[in-house]
Parts: C-alpha cells; sequence; structure tokens
C-alpha cells in the first residue's frame, strides 16, 4: 500500500527550529510533487510548501523566508526546515503526495482540490 509518513514533529520554543521529514512508503517518492500543509486547532488546513518533481519550490506567503523546503539527492525524502518558529505555526502539519504538479501548487496555495496521498499528520507546538 502506497503511503506517506511524516515525522519531526515536536515542542519547540518561539524562534526555534525544526525540521520535519516525509517518506514514502510503497512507491517512488521521486516521481511525484510533495506538498506540506498543517491545520491549527479550531482552523482549517492550509498549504505550506511544495516541491516539484524537478525541484522547483513554492511557499506561500505565511512562511516564506523561514520555512525551505527540499528533498534528499535520492528523492526518498522530503524535508520541511522551519526557521524562526512563531506561536501561531502550532498545528499538525501533513505531507501530501502527487503525480501533478500544478495541481500540488494549487492546493497548497489555497484552492480546493485533490491530491493522491496524504500522511496522518505529525504536531508541532511553539511555545511562548
Amino acid at each position: 500500500e502506497a503511503q506517506v509518513v511524516e515525522s519531526g514533529g515536536g515542542l519547540v520554543q518561539t524562534g526555534g527550529s525544526l525540521r520535519l521529514s516525509c517518506a514514502a512508503s510503497g512507491f517512488t517518492l521521486e516521481d511525484y510533487a510533495v506538498g506540506w500543509f498543517r491545520q491549527a486547532p479550531g482552523k482549517e488546513r492550509e498549504g505550506v510548501s511544495c516541491i516539484s518533481q524537478d525541484g522547483i519550490t513554492y511557499y506561500t506567503d505565511s512562511v516564506k523566508g523561514r520555512f525551505t523546503i527540499s528533498a534528499d539527492s535520492a528523492k526518498t525524502t522530503v524535508y520541511l526546515h522551519m526557521d524562526n518558529l512563531k506561536p501561531e505555526d502550532t498545528a499538525v502539519y501533513y505531507c501530501a503526495a502527487d503525480l501533478v504538479w500544478p495541481a500540488m501548487v494549487a492546493v497548497v496555495g489555497g484552492t480546493n482540490g485533490y491530491l493522491e496521498l496524504w500522511g496522518q499528520g505529525t504536531l508541532v507546538t511553539v511555545s511562548t
């Protein structure tokens, strides 16, 4: 069964850093665009960032300049490195994968749409 699995969440102080990982199981991640999303308590899910099969990256305004998305050389894992974390970054972070890059960018950007694979999420808590 194909799935993506997130890891790396935890508790961090304001201004700190964390790196989240998204690993593939049962399929080849390099064939897919990968995106990160988050959902804070009581709020709707929002897109954070995504990376194409060719390494093109996209960030939403709320994280631009603070978060960096990358993939390892074999593209078996996609990372989200988060710097200068703020309490408003507290959320469950989800990884998603889809074959279609335009669809990934659209959904990360806020358009309702379908993405093929979703992980179970990892909790990031930023304390004051």
